[in-house]
């Protein structure tokens, strides 16, 4: 006998806090949280929404910072009033796990793309390629890729580049790298271990390192390993366990407001919401609700 679904659309909306879930390589990070939001709308019975009520969302979801559609590994969503606090949760850094190919460099700086340039890679060696990754450790200048999901005009960059239109490349901005090692070198490929913080995109890091060793390179694989406090080991629910009851278990409450918050909340003019404070990396863009559209830049 099957047992009996007890999952209502109250109950659902009654969760708010942070989980992680596994992100697969292909779908965008976007999507992803859509197919989130379907299920536990449809165990809750209230999969079929009427359209002109669109506004009004049912379920409330967000995700703390974009991966690239090519990418996989952690994503943490918010959820319900977690929305709100996955910038503030979610400072610190992030690890990320990259198989770069030497010899080839494409325009989105990952294998999605057309191949743009091709060089030789036998004079680098594994001493060689070590010694050039310590310049690019610490606080460095990064310029970030024009496949993105950064914005011109309140379009994204590769939304733009798609329709054919002209897109200059932003300007360098300073971003960090705490820790950076080499894995394995087997040319041409290699695979890099990164910790970094906020804003920082992998891509830029391959492409620059295969330039500073007078060759050139694109990721080939990329996967996020940490954000915050969840890692893929330990925290991360797979999509057979994106239900009810399991997030449930693993979410992360929102820690109460305080006094003061209260009492500024309620001082607070009517206007245009604050805008959060940037926390990318690797392509990591803040908080990104389902509504939004997304070509994930990252990583």
């Amino acid at each position: 006998m099957a047992a009996v679904n007890n999952v209502t659309l109250p109950k659902l909306q009654s969760l708010n806090g942070i989980f992680a879930i596994f992100k697969k390589q292909g779908p965008t990070s976007a999507d992803v949280l859509n197919t989130l939001k379907h299920k536990l709308l449809k165990e809750a019975g209230a999969a079929q929404q009427n359209p002109r009520k669109r506004k009004k969302q049912a379920l409330k979801l967000g995700h703390g910072g974009t991966l690239d559609s090519d990418a996989s590994g952690v994503l943490v969503v918010g959820i319900g009033e977690g929305t709100k606090m996955l910038t503030t949760m979610l400072a610190g850094s992030k690890k990320y796990t990259a198989v770069g190919e030497l010899g080839k460099a494409t325009d989105t700086l990952d294998s999605t793309g057309s191949v743009v340039q091709e060089m030789s890679y036998d004079h680098i060696t594994r001493e060689a390629f070590e010694e050039k990754l310590k310049e690019f450790t610490g606080e460095i200048m990064q310029v970030p890729p024009l496949y993105s999901a950064l914005k011109k005009d309140g379009k994204r960059l590769s939304v733009l580049l798609k329709q054919g239109h002209k897109v200059e490349a932003k300007p360098a901005r300073p971003v960090t790298v705490y820790n950076l090692s080499l894995q394995d070198f087997s040319p041409p490929l290699f695979t890099l271990d990164i910790e970094c913080g906020g804003g920082f995109y992998v891509r830029s890091l391959v492409d620059d390192l295969g330039k500073a060793l007078s060759s050139c390179a694109h990721v080939r694989e990329l996967t996020r390993t940490k954000q915050g406090q969840f890692t893929l080991e330990e925290h991360v629910l797979r999509e057979e366990r994106w239900t009810f009851q399991d997030i449930s278990q693993s979410l992360q409450p929102c820690p109460e407001p305080t006094s003061q918050q209260n009492n500024s909340k309620k001082s607070k003019p009517q206007g245009k919401p604050a805008q959060p404070s940037s926390g990318s990396a690797s392509g990591d863009h803040n908080c990104n609700s389902t509504e939004g559209p997304s070509r994930d830049p990252n990583d």
